[in-house]
């Protein structure tokens, strides 16, 4: 076990390379715990970082979310930081990534687009990456430049993708304490009421706004 402090650049040194964690940790001494092909950084005992570990001496291994809260202050730095250049090469960073970000750079300009982006990519904390690629991709067909409107076209995604080999449950009698109390009400002798009003509500309604 180690236990490295995080430099100003929000990295820790473990046996001559260099690991990436996330900015709030600066200054922090964190414990690392070594597996054979990984090592995974805790702050107290919560996992704050998990890493391939690295053959060759002397590497550094960045992940670009341990930096999106800096990035969001200081967008100019994003377009040529290391961590970004790692999460293209790792194919974490797609080019649905970079067509949307270049479409929504030009739309609002070069800050506002990449703090639009990073709000994106906040979104891979809590949405699969498939779903968040998919969202991207149904956003920029739409021309919709914004961060909650990847979300949105992200979790239709994940609502729509079928589940590979999911286990159907049986069809069960609906027996419910209502559905008892209905069967015995007496029968409604009423006469059916007349939508003819609604009808013709719907006739004169504005026609619907072309679609987006």
């Amino acid at each position: 076990m180690f236990q490295p402090r995080a430099d100003r650049y929000s990295q820790i040194t473990v046996r001559m390379n260099r690991y990436s964690v996330p900015v709030r940790l600066i200054g922090r001494q964190v414990r690392v715990v070594l597996h054979a092909s990984y090592l995974v950084v805790y702050d107290g005992r919560a996992e704050v970082a998990r890493h391939p570990r690295l053959a060759t001496r002397g590497e550094t291994l960045l992940e670009l979310d341990h930096y999106l809260e800096a990035l969001i202050r200081k967008p100019g730095a994003l377009p040529g930081a290391t961590a970004l250049e790692q999460a293209r090469a790792a194919g974490k960073f797609t080019p649905v990534h970079d067509a949307w970000w270049s479409a929504v750079r030009q739309a609002h300009g070069d800050a506002a687009g990449t703090r639009a982006l990073i709000e994106v990519l906040l979104l891979h904390r809590s949405m699969a990456h498939d779903h968040i690629v998919a969202g991207i991709h149904a956003a920029l067909s739409a021309g919709a430049l914004t961060a909650e409107a990847v979300a949105i076209e992200a979790r239709k995604a994940s609502q729509t993708e079928p589940v590979p080999d999911a286990p159907r449950p049986a069809p069960t009698p609906v027996t419910s304490l209502i559905l008892r109390r209905l069967a015995n009400l007496p029968p409604d002798t009423r006469p059916i009421p007349s939508v003819a009003a609604y009808d013709q509500l719907l006739r004169h309604r504005p026609a619907a706004p072309p679609a987006q």
